[in-house]
């Protein structure tokens, strides 16, 4: 009997390596045949390989998730992937197979599987009223943080979102640090955290967070220490206990 066969679309590599481990570990059986990190590279690599399921990610360049979903929904099952929760009871209700809240914890992962089983045996569902719900809450979804005003010395300089490695609590201010350097602002990391998109900054710590992009490995000391490495940069930042299901798989 051949193996299910899988595609990942997602575009953030270390999330997509992430998800590959988790699934080694929870379905040992399952064969990855194809990775994307866009829409269009995803619906090529389907029409190559046909999988049986698509672990999509909502957010992707090029056509979403969304997209993906709607050109191959009656021809693969689907788990979708996102950082944001109001798809999910939609997702439930018109037959997706699942719905996988990042970051995706193996327990979660675990449950999800054990439904993908089941559903194999029957033909996909019809997604096109789902997908149509979705494509309008995302049309409701806030604008993330882009650009932000930032101290650099006596000057007040724009920064891009794109170039800050982390954010990291500094008694009455908030560190901005870039690759080769930093800058102050006062916004808390709280409200920061609220504007930040969530599928490219995690909170590893109460006063950090970090660009995943940035993070070359996490190292674990003990069972008490974890810390994330940078990808350019020499400070080790220490993770929270907390936060260590974040990691959990690297």
């Amino acid at each position: 009997m051949s193996p299910p066969t899988a595609l990942i679309a997602e575009d953030e590599p270390l999330m997509r390596e992430r998800l590959k481990e988790q699934l080694a570990i929870a379905w040992p059986e399952l064969e990855i045949v194809a990775e994307a990190a866009d829409g269009d590279t995803a619906l090529a690599l389907f029409d190559a390989r046909h999988p049986q399921l698509a672990f999509l990610d909502i957010r992707m360049p090029g056509r979403t998730g969304l997209d993906v979903a709607a050109a191959i929904g009656g021809e693969c099952h689907i788990v979708f992937i996102s950082a944001y929760d109001q798809y999910a009871l939609q997702a439930f209700e018109t037959g997706a197979v699942d719905y996988l809240l990042k970051p995706i914890e193996a327990d979660r992962l675990a449950t999800a599987v054990e439904r993908v089983k089941k559903k194999l045996a029957t033909p996909p569902p019809d997604l096109s009223a789902l997908v149509a719900e979705m494509r309008a809450t995302l049309k409701g979804e806030p604008t993330r943080l882009k650009w932000i005003k930032a101290a650099v010395g006596k000057q007040v300089k724009l920064i891009a979102v794109d170039d800050v490695v982390y954010f990291q609590a500094d008694t009455k201010y908030t560190r901005v640090v870039l690759a080769q350097s930093e800058a102050l602002i006062r916004t808390p990391l709280k409200d920061l955290l609220a504007e930040l998109d969530p599928n490219r900054f995690w909170q590893v710590h109460r006063s950090t967070i970090v660009r995943l992009d940035a993070v070359a490995s996490v190292v674990r000391e003990d069972a008490e220490k974890q810390f994330v490495l940078l990808k350019g940069r020499q400070e080790r930042l220490p993770v929270s206990r907390q936060f260590f299901h974040l990691f959990k798989q690297m």
